[in-house]
């Protein structure tokens, strides 16, 4: 049975479940293998402190992720098929363990942060 986002240890099983897809993926995984040298472990806080705050207004997370992403982009340009890859990854790691008001927000709001990305990066 699914169950509701409601809690930060909710945020972190969906994020740890969504690196486990991600990391070997053949579209993006290399974005996390080889263009950057990514530790896990020490990035899942500020992960989850992103989401936390998407989704709960918590203000933990301290950050721009479009000056990150925007660095990453310089080293390893991002196309469409990058941010359709990431989104599709996202929506299966959703809906494998979740649902409800949460996880609709988690999707919608990881739709709109691509397509604002793509905007801002010239990616149509």
């Amino acid at each position: 049975m699914k169950k509701t986002i409601s809690s930060r240890d909710d945020i972190e099983v969906l994020v740890r479940n969504f690196y486990k897809k991600l990391l070997p993926n053949p579209v993006v995984g290399h974005y996390f293998t080889q263009v950057v040298t990514l530790d896990l472990e020490a990035h899942f806080p500020k992960l989850i402190d992103f989401w936390e705050s998407v989704l709960f207004g918590q203000s933990a997370y301290r950050g721009n992720p479009m000056i990150v992403h925007f660095a990453l982009h310089e080293k390893s340009p991002f196309e469409k098929k990058h941010f359709d890859e990431w989104l599709k990854l996202w929506k299966e790691s959703l809906d494998e363990q979740f649902e409800g008001e949460a996880a609709e927000v988690a999707w919608t709001r990881a739709e709109s942060i691509a397509g604002l990305m793509k905007y801002k990066m010239g990616i149509s």
